[in-house]
């Protein structure tokens, strides 16, 4: 009886010890697993496009053509090179999104100078776009190339379309 009564508790002992490496090893896969949720994700690097563009007097930006890489990082910036007042001669850069027509973009800008030739009702039509700027002044802003395609780009001061636009090309 000594033997059967030491046999069960020697089973009793084996029978835990067994159990407990088990749960043993099921903690270390939770927390491996929990360890490789938790571990941070490297960011995507994208590729950092600068690019400047200037205004003048002559109603003119310096470039009608800006390309970049589909999903690139682009920081822009606008100088406003001429000498004229704000009032006057003030220019901005604005970036349309694909299939908005320019002039009719252009025509409903006339009627925002409270808010910088851009039209609020309209701000679905704008992927990105810098402040009216004065003689002197500057501005950089950043985005992310939207998708491959050509979009249109222009100067919505009143009338400056005509002459201040042109491609932006996302390749």
């Amino acid at each position: 009886m000594k033997l059967t009564y030491l046999s069960a508790i020697a089973a009793t002992l084996m029978l835990a010890s067994c159990v407990s490496n088990q749960d043993k090893k099921d903690d270390n896969k939770e927390a491996e697993t929990t360890q490789q949720q938790e571990a941070p994700q490297e960011p995507e690097k994208k590729e950092v496009v600068e690019l400047t563009i200037t205004a003048n007097d002559q109603m003119q930006f310096d470039k009608k053509t800006l390309e970049v890489k589909a999903g690139s990082h682009v920081k822009l910036t606008l100088k406003n090179i001429g000498e004229m007042p704000k009032e006057s001669m003030g220019h901005n850069w604005t970036l349309l999104e694909n299939g908005v027509d320019l002039v009719q973009y252009a025509t409903a800008a006339m009627n925002a100078k409270d808010n910088d030739y851009q039209p609020a009702d309209r701000y679905a039509d704008v992927i990105t776009k810098t402040k009216l700027l004065g003689p002197g002044e500057s501005e950089t802003i950043e985005f992310d190339a939207p998708a491959a395609g050509t979009y249109k780009f222009l100067c919505t001061f009143p009338g400056h379309y005509g002459t201040m636009q042109g491609d932006f090309i996302v390749k």
